[in-house]
């Protein structure tokens, strides 16, 4: 017998369990002979991470799919794993070792590395744990770490074929940089951060000419937000078209301070309009000056150490071609070793003493910083490995343009190109020491040997340095006679991007560069379901890596999910107080509850605001289910091994299996389609709308009634039904489906099987003329209970019903249906006229008019008072919003979640009005 009320926290643990001990979502578990395999890779978590809002939408969704074609005998692989989370994870481990005083440099890197593998091994699998809470479906046997031996093993042959291949590379280029970690980081690392600060207009002298700031023929002004990068300055920009500047053109500047001739280019990256039209080119500190720097030949000239602080002294690329005078290595003393920001102050001084300092203006303005060292990142000319990412992109580009992999949404298609059109060389190296080391070695000399191993990279350098009579060659074999490691060579400190091994993900997971028999069942696996965020940094290089080395697309399908963001469609942050944790929801509402909220919001294209209400809502969805699983309970209802749909004869079971095969139609299109919304709408409809509200209030007179030929088939059919719909919510609501598909198998008749592996319902039963009946009962039923509700009328009381112009056909439906339309609708009788009575509401009812006296049981007049008053309410509330949407100051500075609010309550008011108006015209019509 079924507990009264389903506990998620009793029952979701001990289900869990079960799939764990039956490891019921291995790969293959639960498969037809030869099904066609279907295989989803889980974006890997940071070992660092913790479930949050989009993990459990992003898992939600898969696992939907992942449990949906189970059951329907494909061969299936869900692929679990982590990702190291290189910066991330050795910002944490540093942390703790900064409690016990300790710094990173104090151990040796292979002491360090041990620290992150203890640190790992303690606390690094929390977020698996948290998405068996969730109720995540994977094969947790074949759990992969991007840092483990197969997937390390995969990365040394990506990188040395890759290098052999001329598609990686070294070279000095800008990186972003962030001189608190003393590492390049990835532009998704990077957070604009809105700050107030200043615009200074500078004036540089023009070459040849007596500098006076009251003549402005002597000098070009320009503005900047960061003086301190003056120092390395080797070009002024004006706009080809700037007739201003004409006269300029081709000659040259000199950089107060420095002394340095700057030439004065045109350049269409300068704007006209923008401050003097006039713009400092820093190529080695700003990335558009990098590029106008290129295409002028413009001298990098970089003036930050790796720690963001000032080098100028000795330094050969600021020196070079300066003329040095005592004044000027006066101030360069100064100014070496200075933070960037006290050289800023600096600066600004020392060009206003100089009388160079045309005017300070307050300026806010966005600031990259670190996402992780919290301070302002600093764009830097370094040494890094790169990949040629335009070569790779090429086919990548192809496979989104000739379909073979579809974004769904399709929108996303734009961005991906946008991207992909215009990609800069990947930098893949990282100044750290957690990661995968880059498999590269420098010889004395400096010349550099890739290889999988030391002594692979040893047997090429031998070969190099005793080919032919270098300066090494005795050298080398002085060496070689008692050789140690690291005597000859010596190995790069820096490791790889975690975006480099995490683009194997599809295929290093499964056994890469092995031919595994996984490979060969799994790949190309089927759809990746991943945030729009990170289109650039993973999808789009999985794509280009799976291209290059399996000559295939690692997937067909991505499907973009959206935002969650709180009720109010503000986005989630720490900082304004409004992150809703997924695992508070789980234990308050249980993690059906959750899942099928996420779900049933989860519109292509359309960010899911989060209420925790809804949440609620759709936890008491599941109560009324197990309500109605214990009304069938309780009547009898049992599994009949037997029963065919076909052979039902009652019109309401008809209905039932003919409603059954219509809801799974639309709910295994939704989830096929990726309309994920849809399919639980679907769900929602069926479940609460037809059975819990129609099918078991129409078959209580069944149950209650003395034809046991009736009572039986109803019994057979509302099992039937009710297996069926466990089935069909089980992809959304797992453990609740579950609980229900055991419990209710019968004393002494256990299931053939998990409903995690039970078969995915196929149902073609139609019978269209018992739906139409059904359906017209029920919309009759529907209407009379709404009038009576907008018209205020007691719950108690009862009313006659006259149909108006019913034919014979709907005469009959009547005469079979009269029990259920007093009893339902609150009817004391039925009759049939050729005119409406006066003082009715009128509703239709098919061909037909069906009419409500309400003379007797409500006053019109004082009714019709308060529907007019309603609307002049509504009429005032809809004015005071029209205003505000229509001021455009109010759009503009509001906020964009505030801005929405008041579209939705505009929307609600109107639909209130209609349903208002509504009323109030059929009380006239009565009267």
């Amino acid at each position: 017998m079924l507990d009264k009320t389903y506990d998620a926290k009793a029952v979701e643990p001990r289900i869990a369990k079960a799939w764990e001990e039956t490891n019921a979502f291995a790969a293959g578990a639960g498969s037809q002979p030869g099904a066609e395999s279907f295989a989803i890779v889980i974006p890997p978590p940071n070992v660092t991470g913790s479930l949050h809002m989009g993990h459990a939408l992003n898992n939600t969704l898969q696992d939907i799919m992942v449990r949906f074609e189970r059951m329907r005998g494909r061969n299936v692989l869900w692929q679990p794993g982590m990702d190291h989370a290189g910066i991330a994870t050795q910002m944490v481990v540093e942390r703790r070792l900064a409690e016990r005083q300790i710094h990173r440099r104090d151990l040796t890197r292979e002491e360090f590395i041990d620290k992150v593998w203890e640190w790992k091994a303690e606390s690094g699998g929390m977020i698996f744990n948290q998405l068996k809470r969730l109720g995540a479906s994977c094969d947790w046997s074949r759990e992969r770490f991007t840092m483990d031996e197969g997937l390390s093993q995969a990365v040394l042959e990506v990188f040395v074929t890759l290098y052999k291949e001329g598609l990686i590379y070294k070279d000095k280029r800008l990186v972003n940089w962030d001189p608190k970690l003393l590492t390049a980081i990835s532009d998704l690392e990077v957070e604009q951060v809105e700050l107030d600060g200043n615009l200074w207009h500078f004036r540089y002298p023009v070459e040849g000419r007596s500098y006076d700031p009251l003549d402005p023929s002597s000098y070009i002004t320009v503005a900047t937000t960061r003086p301190e990068t003056m120092l390395g300055d080797t070009g002024v920009a004006v706009h080809p078209d700037d007739e201003r500047y004409a006269g300029l053109v081709g000659k040259h500047a000199v950089l107060p301070i420095v002394g340095r001739r700057i030439a004065i280019v045109a350049d269409e990256y300068s704007d006209p309009e923008k401050g003097t039209g006039a713009v400092k080119i820093t190529p080695a500190h700003d990335f558009n000056d990098f590029e106008v720097g290129k295409r002028h030949g413009l001298a990098l000239v970089n003036v930050l150490n790796i720690d963001a602080t000032i080098n100028i002294k000795d330094n050969d690329d600021f020196l070079d071609g300066v003329e040095k005078t005592s004044q000027r290595e006066a101030v360069w003393e100064r100014l070496h070793g200075l933070d960037r920001f006290e050289a800023r102050n600096l600066v600004v001084q020392l060009m206003e003493e100089g009388g160079f300092l045309e005017k300070i203006e307050p300026h806010r303005h966005m600031v990259p910083h670190g996402d992780r060292g919290g301070v302002p990142i600093e764009p830097f000319l370094t040494d890094q490995w790169y990949v040629d990412a335009a070569m790779l992109a090429k086919p990548a580009i192809a496979a989104v343009r000739e379909g073979r992999t579809n974004f769904v949404p399709k929108n996303w298609e734009k961005t991906y190109f946008e991207w992909m059109e215009n990609i800069q060389p990947w930098c893949v190296s990282r100044q750290l020491w957690w990661g995968h080391q880059i498999p590269a070695w420098y010889g004395p000399d400096g010349h550099v040997f890739v290889a999988k191993t030391e002594k692979e990279a040893l047997d090429e350098a031998v070969e190099y340095y005793l080919a032919v009579d270098t300066p090494w060659r005795d050298w080398v074999k002085d060496q070689l006679e008692n050789y140690e490691p690291g005597k000859i060579l010596t190995r790069d400190e820096d490791v790889l991007d975690t975006w480099f091994s995490s683009a194997l993900w599809p295929f290093s997971t499964l056994g890469w560069p092995e031919k595994t028999k996984e490979l060969e069942t799994y790949y190309q696996t089927d759809v990746l379901v991943t945030g729009f965020d990170i289109i650039f940094f993973w999808v789009a290089r999985m794509m280009m890596m799976g291209l290059h080395f399996m000559k295939e697309e690692p997937f067909h399908t991505v499907y973009v999910h959206a935002l969650v963001r709180d009720k109010h469609g503000a986005k989630m942050s720490k900082s304004k107080g409004n992150v809703i944790d997924p695992l508070e929801l789980i234990d308050e509402y249980g993690a059906d509850a959750l899942r099928f909220t996420l779900a049933i919001m989860a519109a292509q294209g359309r960010d899911v605001k989060l209420d925790p209400a809804r949440v609620a809502g759709y936890r008491n969805f599941g109560t009324k289910l197990w309500n109605a699983t214990r009304f069938a309970e309780m009547n009898g209802v049992k599994r009949d091994a037997d029963f065919r749909p076909e052979d039902a004869k009652l019109t309401v079971n008809r209905w039932a299996l003919t409603e059954l095969t219509r809801a799974t139609a639309e709910i295994t299109a939704g989830i096929t389609g990726f309309r994920f919304n849809e399919a639980s709408a679907a769900a929602y409809r069926f479940v609460w709308n037809l059975v819990c509200d129609w099918y078991v209030e129409l078959l209580k007179p069944v149950f209650a009634g003395d034809d046991e030929a009736a009572k039986a088939e109803s019994r057979a059919a509302m099992a039937h039904v009710l297996d069926e719909i466990f089935k069909l919510l089980h992809p959304m609501m797992p453990f609740m489906t579950e609980e229900l598909w055991a419990q209710t198998a019968g004393e002494g008749a256990p299931r053939e099987t998990l409903l995690c592996h039970a078969a995915w319902p196929t149902p073609d039963f139609e019978d269209s003329e018992a739906a139409a009946e059904i359906n017209w009962l029920i919309d009759l039923v529907s209407g009379i209970r709404s009038v009576r509700s907008e018209m205020n009328v007691p719950p108690a009381a009862t009313a006659p019903l006259v149909l108006v112009g019913a034919n014979s056909a709907t005469r009959e439906r009547v005469a079979r249906h009269d029990p259920a339309i007093r009893r339902l609708a609150r009817i004391s009788e039925v009759g049939f006229a050729e005119a409406a009575p006066k003082g009715s509401a009128q509703i239709v009812a098919g061909e037909a008019t069906a009419c409500l006296p309400l003379g007797d049981l409500i006053d019109l007049k004082a009714e019709g008072a308060r529907l007019e008053k309603e609307l002049a309410k509504n009429a005032d509330e809809v004015a005071r919003i029209e205003k505000k949407l229509g001021n455009p100051q109010f759009v503009a500075k509001a906020a964009p979640e505030v801005v929405e609010s008041e579209r939705e309550k505009l929307d609600e008011l109107r639909e209130a009005r209609a349903r208002l108006g509504e009323a109030l015209a059929r009380l006239r019509e009565a009267g």
